[in-house]
């Protein structure tokens, strides 16, 4: 098999990934403009994967109101789509990380920052892939189209504007998840779970729905008797004295809440000890920590893509209203609106209401499609593993295509830090991918010799 990445592609992925963490590409939209509408830093990195992708001989399109940017090369009536996100989730806390997360550090065989994992290096990635091949002289008989979304970490309106207004794709990949191939993705749910407020409490944790929390800090009443209800559960926090303290937990994405530790949550559990609430009461008393929703829902699953997750993400309390931010990630089989009512039903006891703010449908493509079977193929090809092609309880672009799945952009056995502290990606593993995307294009783009 002809090895189609060089050091020189290799080098230069890694120099326009520098270049695009260095955008703080956090969702801002108290900054949107006409044509930024998700804030400047988001249409900064759209700018500027855009400008990288016509030094590399790419055709180049910006949307004029700012939602997606495309790049593309070769020709003809079919379009194979490589879709990726310019946008990050907060960085947190800078002090938390060993270095600046918006400036790209390679150190020990590593590269820093956000976006490394999460979805700037798979998306650099695959660019440069695809930039081998053309340095490689070989000539493709469809379209290679990058799509960039805007607002993937969020609502994903970005994504949306593009189906609205261009052709669609015939088929694609999205570089956003992990190798070998999510053929199907649960569906997601994302809502708020409303209640009456609290004159005596105001807390204002607000965090990504599609994050465990690691931190939740308290500075209110009665602080003295939450850190000796928080001692009762066992839970860790550092004491900040008379400044209050921050209760401790383990970030992961929400998709893989049981492998986490919420914070919010614990912290939640404290203040119900100490406050009466009957919102509070469904956290302290019903639903804990519990994130697969089975003390909430029962057991949902299926034999297909496993149990439902779930991951209460934020909480705010006012004299006015407590709201939570509520993420399910539900099994592919199971009737989404079967499980809603079964949700409002299980929280209405609390004195809590369900509002809808966003819904994913599951995604579904054959392993037994061409699309699947060639990808596969190239995987096991270039890595000798014969790991089966699964389902995600994460959620791609992918679903918002035709014929399109999540391939790679992570080895399997790589860490996942996407989402959290000193988020990185070993260069190895970077490199890897390269190779493997090169040749699933040169073998789904290119006419046989």
């Amino acid at each position: 098999m002809t090895k189609i990445v060089t050091e020189t592609q290799q080098n230069e992925a890694v120099e326009a990934l520098k270049r695009l963490v260095s955008k703080p590409s956090v969702n801002d939209e108290s900054t949107k403009t006409a044509t930024t509408p998700f804030g400047k830093g988001i249409d900064d990195a759209l700018t500027e994967i855009l400008t990288i992708a016509k030094e590399n001989g790419f055709k180049t399109y910006k949307d004029p109101e700012g939602n997606y940017g495309y790049a593309e090369v070769g020709t003809g009536d079919k379009i194979f789509g490589i879709i990726g996100h310019v946008d990050v989730v907060p960085a947190g806390d800078p002090n938390d990380w060993d270095s600046d997360p918006f400036t790209a550090t390679v150190k020990d065989g590593y590269i820093y920052g956000r976006g490394t994992q999460d979805d700037k290096g798979p998306s650099m990635a695959a660019m440069f892939a695809v930039k081998a091949l053309i340095d490689h002289g070989y000539q493709f008989n469809c379209r290679i189209r990058f799509i960039f979304g805007t607002d993937e970490e969020t609502l994903w309106r970005g994504i949306a504007v593009y189906n609205k207004k261009e052709s669609p794709i015939d088929f694609g990949i999205a570089p956003d998840s992990e190798f070998p191939v999510t053929y199907a993705e649960k569906g997601l749910e994302q809502a708020y779970l409303v209640g009456p407020g609290m004159a005596d409490l105001n807390i204002d944790l607000e965090n990504a729905f599609n994050a465990v929390p690691a931190k939740a800090p308290y500075n209110g009443p009665k602080l003295d008797q939450v850190k000796q209800a928080l001692d009762n559960h066992g839970f860790k926090y550092e004491d900040h004295g008379t400044d209050g303290f921050t209760v401790i937990g383990k970030s992961v994405h929400a998709m893989n809440a049981p492998q986490g530790t919420n914070a919010v949550l614990r912290l939640a559990m404290a203040l119900d000890d100490i406050f009466p609430s009957q919102p509070l009461d469904f956290i302290g008393k019903l639903f804990k920590e519990d994130a697969t929703a089975t003390n909430l829902l029962g057991d949902v699953e299926d034999n297909q893509s496993g149990h439902l997750t779930c991951n209460i993400s934020s909480l705010k309390i006012d004299k006015d209203e407590t709201r939570m931010q509520i993420d399910m990630r539900i099994p592919v089989t199971v009737d989404r609106d079967e499980l809603i009512e079964k949700l409002k039903k299980a929280v209405a006891p609390f004195d809590l209401h369900y509002e809808a703010f966003d819904y994913l449908a599951p995604l579904y493509v054959p392993t037994d499609s061409e699309l699947v079977k060639t990808l596969m193929s190239v995987y096991k090809d270039l890595t000798g593993d014969d790991t089966q092609p699964k389902i995600s309880g994460g959620a791609t672009y992918a679903r918002t295509m035709n014929q399109c799945v999540a391939f790679g952009a992570m080895l399997p056995g790589v860490p996942d830090f996407m989402h959290q502290v000193n988020e990185n990606w070993e260069l190895k593993s970077m490199f890897k991918a390269m190779d493997i995307y090169a040749e699933a294009v040169k073998r789904l783009c290119v006419d046989p010799e």
